[in-house]
């Protein structure tokens, strides 16, 4: 981490911990005590503070909500048996953050104010982590314009934040995946490679048609031909063919650059799995599927983690899987949770200490 700035403290008389249970808590719903607060005036970063949990006092006119200039991370934290708190690949967080800001025309967040801000913020509010298995405390570090005039153009003027959230597990079971064929999430040229707000709000109507079909989440394909594979619902995309691990290439620009996505990568190397970055068509994985040579199908992301796609739709033909006898994903799982919850040593720098 770096070194020690000046932020301004203030602390809660109160804390809110006891108000509810740590234990199999809902992804995204509650918050902490505390948050970190910054503004972007004339050409720099000003008034660096942690303070309570509190709403804001926004003008209606604020340029975020008319044009949309808003960026957001994921990331976790993680407490062992001895109750230490680490935080997972913090910095690969904020240089995505900052490809995010650079893409939206915002400006860009210093290393110190987000990484020794982040770790101060975790270190006031750890006693909010869950010590239990597949739980964690959820980092939301985002930026939003806040000129209050309506034009299309840049604000000159912008909001830093991170808040924390104690979660628990983001998928339960298994999921049952439609792919789909007419909504478009990113393409060439486009912010798919960016967590800004707009891509997020884009994906819903497709996603609630899929619910609302009996599945959970879709299945990204390309903008012109709606046959390359891209990611399952905000999550990037695995599939274990033969002895081979086959994800969406990032070359295009269109699929975030996933953290996890890129542990995923050097785990399933360790267990012996040769590594495809490449286009793969929806036409590829029907025919390993009818060969019998696509084994494993799931989801990797900050929030999801590793998450089992047990079916796939495509047009008439059914995917389905027996995700009770699958090795690959839950052994993943395991040795990345067992780096995150410090039950083996990290040999790769991902933990940071808080």
């Amino acid at each position: 981490m770096t070194a020690a700035i000046d932020i301004n403290i203030t602390k809660v008389i109160t804390s809110k911990i006891n108000e509810i249970s740590l234990e199999n808590i809902p992804f995204g719903k509650y918050f902490t005590d505390h948050m970190l607060e910054a503004d972007y005036q004339d050409g720099e970063w000003k008034n660096v503070e942690i303070k309570p949990y509190q709403p804001l006092l926004l003008e209606p006119s604020i340029a975020a909500l008319h044009y949309g200039q808003a960026i957001f991370e994921g990331i976790k934290a993680y407490k062992d048996e001895d109750g230490n708190a680490f935080i997972f690949r913090p910095a690969d967080n904020f240089k995505r953050f900052n490809v995010s800001a650079e893409r939206m025309q915002m400006p860009t967040v210093p290393e110190d104010i987000f990484m020794e801000g982040m770790r101060m913020l975790v270190e006031m509010d750890k006693k909010w982590i869950p010590a239990m298995a597949d739980h964690s405390l959820y980092i939301r570090p985002f930026m939003f314009s806040t000129d209050n005039v309506i034009g299309v153009k840049p604000s000159e003027t912008y909001k830093f934040m991170i808040i924390l959230s104690p979660t628990g597990p983001y998928y339960n079971a298994p999921m049952k995946i439609y792919v789909e064929e007419k909504y478009t999430r990113a393409a060439p040229g486009g912010v798919g490679f960016s967590k800004n707000a707009g891509n997020y709000g884009a994906s819903m109507l497709a996603t609630a048609l899929a619910k609302k079909a009996g599945y959970d989440q879709v299945l990204w394909t390309d903008a012109f031909e709606h046959k390359y594979l891209q990611e399952v619902g905000t999550m990037n995309v695995f599939f274990i063919i033969g002895d081979t691990a086959v994800t969406p290439s990032l070359e295009e620009g269109t699929i975030l650059s996933g953290v996890t996505r890129d542990s995923a990568i050097t785990v399933l190397q360790e267990m012996g799995f040769k590594i495809e970055e490449r286009k793969i068509t929806i036409d590829d994985l029907i025919n390993a599927h009818k060969s019998g040579a696509l084994f494993e199908v799931f989801g990797t992301g900050t929030a999801a983690t590793i998450s089992l796609i047990k079916e796939l739709k495509y047009k008439d033909y059914v995917m389905e899987f027996d995700v009770d006898q699958w090795k690959t994903a839950p052994e993943l799982k395991k040795r990345l949770n067992d780096i995150r919850y410090n039950k083996v040593p990290d040999n790769y720098g991902w933990m940071i200490k808080v």
